[in-house]
């Protein structure tokens, strides 16, 4: 299950890091205007980088020793956690665009899987 999560966040990571810096407005649609200031769609594209770090982090730690692998895990409870609680604040509060339900479902779900991969220890 560990290779599993690591693999699918890995392409989910490297799919949204790619996504801000190439199609920052398309990604964006509902949040981010057509005629976004070139300032916005710089901002957007630099958050594109972390996220193409962190794909290709949780894509080289899936045949690491278990030590690297707890620590990656730990990172990713954190990192899908904050988001989660941020998609969960946006939809209770309805100041987050409609597809904010999915990608709270999504991330939620990259939240609760790293845990359960932590609760069982992990495995290469």
């Amino acid at each position: 299950m560990t290779k599993l999560m690591l693999t699918l966040s890995a392409l989910y990571t490297a799919v949204v890091g790619l996504a801000l810096m190439f199609f920052p407005v398309q990604f964006g649609r509902g949040a981010v205007p057509t005629d976004a200031a070139p300032e916005l769609l710089a901002l957007l594209r630099l958050l594109g980088g972390p996220f193409l770090g962190i794909a290709v982090l949780n894509w080289l730690s899936r045949s690491a020793e278990p030590s690297t692998i707890r620590v990656v895990v730990l990172a990713n409870i954190v990192g899908f956690g904050a988001v989660a609680a941020n998609d969960i604040w946006g939809v209770a509060s309805g100041e987050a665009r409609d597809i904010a339900r999915l990608f709270l479902v999504i991330h939620l779900l990259f939240t609760l899987a790293f845990v359960a991969v932590a609760v069982r220890g992990v495995k290469p």
